[in-house]
This record gives structure tokens, sequence and C-alpha cells, in this order.
């Protein structure tokens, strides 16, 4: 089982960027593909990014492609997320996930486990 706590959320001016920190207990960490999704007011969880165990691979939702960047460190037990040029459509809770496997995943039906989430939101 693998506990996830995101962090580095916050109010951000369109344009702006931000960090996403997931920080994971346990020691199977690297064993774990994982993902970020966000969900917006009144809509449904989405997909942003995924990366494989390594991080070797990686995969983006196509409104995020070019300007989001999932990296990990195994070492750390901590995946982040890089957003950059910042949209007000990119204002969401954002949540990592985790899944016991070796490709990446972009269906929430596909993870175990799940963060509390962390708010991000973009100004005009």
């Amino acid at each position: 089982q693998v506990q996830l706590v995101e962090s580095g959320g916050g109010l951000v001016q369109a344009g702006g960027s931000l960090r996403l920190s997931c920080a994971a207990s346990g020691r199977t960490f690297s064993s774990y593909a994982m993902g970020w999704f966000r969900q917006a007011p009144g809509k449904e969880r989405e997909f942003v990014a995924t990366c494989t165990r390594s991080g070797a691979r990686t995969y983006y939702a196509d409104s995020v492609k070019g300007r989001f960047t999932i990296s990990r460190d195994n070492t750390k037990n901590t995946v982040y997320l890089e957003m950059n040029s910042l949209k007000p459509e990119d204002t969401a809770v954002y949540y990592c996930a985790a899944h016991n496997g070796g490709s990446y995943y972009y269906y929430i039906r596909d993870y175990d486990y799940w963060g509390q989430g962390t708010q991000v939101t973009v100004s005009s």
C-alpha cells in the first residue's frame, strides 16, 4: 500500500508557472507507475500526465502537452508536475495517483491509490 500527499498548489497569474510535488510513503515507490489528474468545479476528473516506474516514458493529455512535464525521483519517493504557461482553464484540484504496473496509464480506473489533491488557481 502507498499513501500519497500532494503539495505545491496555489494562486498564479496566467502565463505563470507552478511545480506540484507528490510524496509517497513506503519502500516500493519505484514499483508504481504514477499519474496526475485534475478536477475543475462542476467537471469530471480528467487525466493530465503519467509516467512509467522509471520515469523514462511519459504521456500527456493534449491540453497540457508542451506546457506540463511529469518527472519523478525514486530516491525521494516523489513525483513532480512542472506546469508552465498556465491558463485560467488549468484551474482545478490536482491529484496524483499510483498504479502497480510496468507501463503508463491514463484511465482513472487503472489507479489504485490517490492523494487528497492540491488546488491550483490561475487568474486571468
